[in-house]
């Protein structure tokens, strides 16, 4: 005896060894024996064998129209078998009946189940639009298929992928057709979907994928900025006091958005009077107006090498920029320093305007001002005085901040960056050195790490909100909550000397600017904006910043392949972490022998990647140096850089 039963949503179909009341003992044709309820049986039978069942109900189903199935059926609910007969008429025995089963189940469109072995077939409406939904997948998994050949066999890209390919790997629809189509042709090329869209032109290059990939992700709406984000007719700001100041700015030659200035006064035989001017963008940038969602939205101008994205719209820019001969805004910051010690002691903020007598280019004057040239005193400008005082000012501050760190911080690290003569990855490459702890770097990183540390301390003492960076236990991070940062050595620090460029900063000056002025802030301390604020910036800063680190590392590659090196040096960071030596380059080397930090090491170099932006490279020889400023403090560098950077226009911030 046999049985013809459902087990697990599968039908099958068993020889009986016993029964018991309604259940069965079954033995498979697999050998596997099983227990079978009654509730799940169909039915029993002696012939054909069990062996031969399935296969021929199969071929027989194959055989079944599902259309004239559904013709034949009636309207009402029916068992398998009844149908069965009215199909084979009196030859429907086991494997007619067992093949209408199958049918009926493997047609779920056109018969709708309604119990083990009952079914209802589909109105005629809803089997219609099943049966153009089932064309319709037909059909799309056709032009899958097609594309996939196209992209694989033919090594052309279809249109409908091509003209989105950067959106497809960005924000890809995995549920869309021309996705599929991408991963199934990548997984048959063995590409990633971008290596095989680089390899059939889809995307132009890696420099391209790079720089688009990150707008398409950050400004999906574009770069530009909207027509209607023109200047208030009238603004708040031209009945401010014109400090009778002389101010001027060092910042770079390439510099558009000038933020900061300073100024030097003698207020007697023993005592200075510096002042630390910043634009104040924020008296005309209201809360939550047009510009400043659009601020917000941005939180950052970018920097990459050849790329600079701003933050603001130019027209707002040069409003506030403190460019040359321009009565122009600004928040001021003056310290009265002691001339003998340098001590501070006292502060005022006034909210003022200042014309700005020049604005220095650093590197236009950097040698002039080396440190030989101050202690002498035969620097040659027009400035040079003023600058000698910030110089021992900044020195002092420096100093203040390593006894605080307790330990000193290495001076004269050597930055690279890169000068590009051309457009777009054919640019000829130029690279441009920049030592860190230079007079004129330290004089203007120190100020600004100075106002950021007062300013941050008044926004406290004042009992108004502010975001702030700290840094413990190697951490650093943002709040809405002032604390040490233990890597610069300061009490508390809050950005506030870019508002030009960095929302934060835009954010800190509209607080300092009504605490100025004795007005209610923008924010208070539990303002849910603020929480957001730092949120969002801390992963879009970070964003920014490694696109630029991404970039720094691209063009360095082409550098070498630009020059035809064959070998580099290289310095060992820490363990299988490297730095290539002249370079804005740092990255991995699995299978580095372990080596003490600050190793000096000659790599033979074997090729370049682009998309992973990678150096191919083995290790060729263990040089007998070591390079002391791999040993140093990084957060408390990358900090102050920072701020040096951020004031010179030539942000290369990082995020700790």
């Amino acid at each position: 005896m046999y049985l013809f039963f459902e087990e697990d949503g599968t039908f099958k179909v068993g020889t009986v060894l016993s029964q018991t009341g309604s259940a069965y003992q079954v033995e498979l044709v697999t050998g596997r024996r099983t227990k079978v309820k009654g509730g799940h049986v169909f039915f029993e039978f002696e012939s054909p064998a069990a062996s031969e069942v399935m296969a021929k109900a199969e071929q027989t189903a194959a055989e079944m129209d599902p259309q004239f199935l559904w013709e034949v059926a009636p309207d009402g609910e029916f068992r398998f078998e009844s149908l069965a007969g009215d199909y084979f008429g009196e030859e429907a025995g086991v494997i007619e009946r067992i093949a209408t089963l199958l049918t009926l189940h493997g047609h779920p469109v056109y018969f709708h189940r309604k119990g083990r072995g009952n079914y209802r077939k589909a109105p005629e409406e809803i089997l219609k639009a099943a049966l153009a939904a089932v064309e319709k997948k037909r059909l799309a998994e056709e032009q899958k298929k097609a594309w996939v050949r196209q992209m694989v066999d033919e090594k052309t890209v279809p249109k409908e992928i091509a003209s989105q390919a950067i959106t497809l790997l960005v924000s890809p629809d995995k549920n869309s057709n021309i996705w599929k189509a991408l991963s199934d042709a990548a997984s048959e090329s063995r590409m990633t979907p971008l290596r095989l869209l680089l390899s059939l032109g889809a995307i132009g290059s890696a420099y391209r994928w790079h720089v688009d990939s990150f707008y398409a992700q950050y400004f999906p709406k574009g770069k530009g900025f909207s027509a209607d984000l023109s200047l208030p007719s009238e603004n708040g700001w031209e009945d401010l006091p014109i400090a009778n100041v002389k101010a001027f700015s060092i910042d770079d030659s390439s510099t558009t958005e000038i933020d900061d200035a300073t100024s030097v006064e003698h207020v007697s035989d023993k005592l200075l009077r510096i002042g630390i001017h910043i634009a104040a963008p924020g008296l005309g940038i209201e809360r939550d107006s047009d510009i400043d969602r659009v601020a917000r939205s941005r939180l950052s101008t970018v920097y990459a090498p050849g790329i600079k994205t701003t933050m603001l719209p130019e027209s707002w820019i040069k409003e506030f920029s403190l460019d040359e001969g321009r009565a122009v805004p600004c928040l001021s910051l003056y310290a009265l320093v002691d001339k003998d010690t340098l001590e501070v002691s006292a502060t005022e903020t006034h909210l003022e305007r200042i014309r700005v007598a020049s604005n220095i280019r650093y590197d236009q004057i950097e040698d002039e001002f080396s440190e030989e040239k101050l202690l002498a005193g035969t620097v040659n400008h027009p400035f040079a005085e003023e600058i000698t005082w910030l110089w021992k000012f900044a020195k002092k501050c420096l100093a203040d901040r390593e006894a605080v760190r307790g330990k000193p911080e290495i001076l004269g690290r050597v930055e690279w960056s890169f000068d590009l003569e051309g457009e777009d990855e054919n640019a000829i490459i130029h690279l441009k050195s920049r030592r860190r702890g230079s007079p004129l770097d330290l004089a203007v990183g120190e100020l600004m790490i100075f106002a950021n540390t007062v300013w941050g301390g008044w926004l406290e003492e004042m009992n108004v909100a502010g975001i702030y960076r700290s840094q413990s236990m190697g951490r650093v991070k943002m709040s809405t909550t002032p604390g040490p940062h233990d890597g610069m050595g300061v009490a508390q620090y809050a950005w506030s000397t870019s508002p030009l460029r960095r929302y934060v900063d835009l954010v800190n000056q509209r607080q300092l600017i009504s605490a100025a002025l004795d007005r209610t802030p923008s924010y208070r301390p539990s303002d849910t904006d603020l929480f957001t604020i730092v949120s969002n910036f801390t992963l879009t800063y970070g964003a920014y910043s490694e696109f630029q680190r991404k970039m720094e590392r691209y063009w360095s590659l082409r550098w070498i392949e630009q020059e035809g090196l064959k070998t580099i040096e290289a310095v060992v960071v820490k363990g299988e972490l490297i730095r290539i030596e002249g370079l804005p380059f740092m990255q991995r080397m699995p299978g580095l022998p372990e080596l003490p930090r600050g190793q000096k090491i000659l790599l033979d170099i074997l090729g370049v990647d682009y998309v992973d932006v990678l150096l191919e490279a083995r290790l060729k020889e263990v040089l007998d140096e070591t390079d002391e400023e791999a040993l140093e403090d990084e957060d408390a560098v990358e900090e102050v850089s920072a701020e040096s950077e951020a004031a010179q226009g030539t942000e290369k911030d990082e995020i700790s």
